[in-house]
């Protein structure tokens, strides 16, 4: 009782360490977003550049949100055998690495940011989920 106490508390600082990656990473997605429609609609050097920064932040973020959710499913693989929790990072995971292959073309980008944005929150919708349902048990 008191290991699967311990198991449970491990997994919700996992789930927590990734939730709030991706929470960081949702955030720099939305700035980039904001900047990559204000250079679309002729923003300049200055749009351009402050889009790409924040492009490069989210895909920093995403990438510690990718290495946390490998955690939390270790995690999680210790607290399952009493509790029906599943979590599958695998198109997450994949998406990552399709989001960090160079950005070719400004009407690409917003799709690109479009679909982070789509698996980021489809991400966060997961954890937290799992996460309230093992702060449920404790």
């Amino acid at each position: 009782m008191n290991n699967n106490i311990i198991e449970i508390k491990e997994a919700i600082a996992a789930g927590e360490r990734a939730l709030s990656s991706l929470y960081m990473a949702q955030e720099k997605l939305n700035s980039a977003r904001g900047w990559g429609m204000f250079d679309l609609f002729g923003g300049g050097l200055l749009a351009d550049i402050m889009k790409h920064s924040r492009m490069d932040e989210a895909s920093s973020c995403m990438e510690e949100a990718k290495r946390y959710l490998q955690i939390f499913k270790k995690e999680l693989a210790d607290v399952n055998g009493n509790f029906n929790l599943s979590l599958d990072v695998s198109g997450f995971l994949s998406f990552a690495d399709f989001f960090f292959d160079g950005l070719v073309a400004d009407y690409l980008v917003q799709s690109k940011i479009a679909d982070a944005r789509k698996q980021v929150d489809d991400a966060i919708e997961k954890v937290s989920r799992i996460l309230d349902e093992l702060k449920k048990e404790l």
